[in-house]
């Protein structure tokens, strides 16, 4: 029988480019597409066209993730660009997110779901607010890997001294935010040099190429180390006569293991009862595991309703309304004290309130400036909520997908925040709550 182990695909690495504006980020992307095989003849043939119109004799690379006219027109990326490619050792899902600071909310949904961030830096500027602003969210979203890309190597003499300076500053500053896997390597997308290929120009470096990283760094979690953890999605019962005591739960795994017969608990309601079967493509399974989509029956006839959770017994998470959580305010509007929100957390959206802005981080400095009552796009912060409804909430730090959740405006269905439940992101925890206590 397939275990879980052995059915997990490791072989497929997301990733998420970030760094300032004129980084070079689109440019390394085309160039990981162009040098890897990955580009089609017709889509070369567009870029070579466009490339020409702009007055270029050699193919503009960035224009291969840069698909939007007006990025196009102004040479910038304004939104975030996904993009397949695949070599004879493992397959990438890459999200070329925005350099521009007003686009940095781009960047954490552009690299919630990754695994590893790449940060672009300028051989020639060093590390700059904006690199230091992509290294806390990458810390935010607790991303287990990190690579500094130094690129335009070649515009700074491929000098060793210049490199080793760039990739002890910014190593040491993601130290201080809890980032320990980054790995350095010096650049030159526009030429070539250590992206797919070694650069002839730094026999002083020894280390991967980014490719070669990106193609050995481990990524991906045995399932059965996790804790299960089964969203309820919908309630099926069909009408048919010969199914008239089917019950069953659909959804999808966001973590862990299930197996007929395992001890669950459905929360928030609490109430134990164990698997009864599992269904998978119109057949009965014994285990499904982590992110397959199933339907889950249970041994006893209980209330269970969209946005239950159906957890492993002996780590169910306990359910409360009281909420502290670090987040990245994405939307124009302020998020102030007193807000009245909608807050989604996998299948489950309940009512919420914002009782405190507990402070907010000076990216500059690791700072948290207290006193703020509200929080502005792109703000970083820690904030305490208050739910209509308990919520089964695990530490984002445990587990991405079901410590995670948005914040949303009631009125217009506009998402607001994203959020990540448990402890504080960065120095130490502000204490105490102020502020609003209204009632829903």
């Amino acid at each position: 029988m397939t275990t879980a182990r052995e059915a997990t695909p490791t072989s497929l690495l997301r990733l998420a480019t970030a760094g300032s504006v004129d980084d070079g980020k689109s440019t390394l992307v085309g160039r990981l597409l162009h040098d890897s095989k990955s580009v089609l003849a017709d889509q070369l043939e567009a870029v070579e066209h466009a490339s020409r119109n702009r007055g270029r004799d050699t193919p503009d690379l960035a224009l291969l993730t840069d698909g939007l006219r007006a990025e196009r027109e102004q040479g910038i990326t304004i939104d975030v660009a996904h993009r397949y490619f695949a070599t004879g050792r493992r397959r990438f899902i890459l999200a070329d997110t925005p350099g521009h600071v007003q686009y940095t909310r781009n960047m954490v949904t552009g690299a919630s779901t990754a695994e590893l961030a790449v940060v672009l830096v300028d051989a020639r500027n060093g590390v700059v607010e904006q690199t230091r602003r992509h290294a806390a969210v990458a810390a935010l979203l607790r991303l287990p890997h990190v690579v500094l890309a130094v690129n335009k190597m070649d515009l700074v003499g491929h000098a060793e001294s210049v490199f080793a300076a760039i990739a002890e500053e910014f190593t040491s500053y993601a130290a201080s935010l809890g980032v320990e896997d980054v790995v350095a390597v010096p650049i030159s997308a526009l030429a070539g040099d250590n992206v797919v290929e070694p650069s002839a120009h730094m026999d002083w470096y020894s280390g991967p190429t980014l490719l070669e990283h990106l193609e050995t760094v481990p990524v991906g979690n045995d399932p059965s180390e996790e804790p299960a953890r089964f969203p309820v999605q919908y309630v099926i019962r069909p009408q048919r006569a010969e199914y008239h005591d089917y019950r069953g739960y659909a959804g999808r795994l966001a973590s862990g293991v299930l197996r007929v017969g395992d001890a669950v608990t459905v929360l928030p309601s609490g109430r134990a009862t164990t698997v009864a079967a599992i269904d998978m493509l119109g057949r009965q399974t014994d285990i499904a595991w982590a992110p397959q989509s199933v339907t889950v029956r249970l041994a006893d006839d209980i209330d269970v309703s969209r946005g239950d959770l159906i957890a492993a017994g002996s780590t169910a998470p306990l359910p409360t309304k009281d909420i502290e959580a670090d987040v990245c305010h994405l939307d124009e509007r302020p998020l102030r004290i007193g807000a009245k929100v909608l807050l989604k957390h996998t299948t489950r959206t309940v009512r919420a309130l914002v009782v405190d802005i507990s402070y907010r981080i000076d990216i500059g400095t690791l700072e948290q400036r207290s006193g703020a009552d509200g929080l502005r796009v792109n703000d970083i912060g820690h904030v305490v909520l208050r739910t209509a409804e308990p919520l089964a909430l695990d530490s984002y730090a445990d587990n991405r997908r079901t410590g995670s959740f948005l914040l949303i405006d009631p009125a217009d269905g506009a998402t607001l925040t994203a959020g990540m439940a448990g402890e504080a992101f960065g120095t130490v925890r502000t204490t105490g709550a102020r502020g609003a206590r209204d009632r829903f």
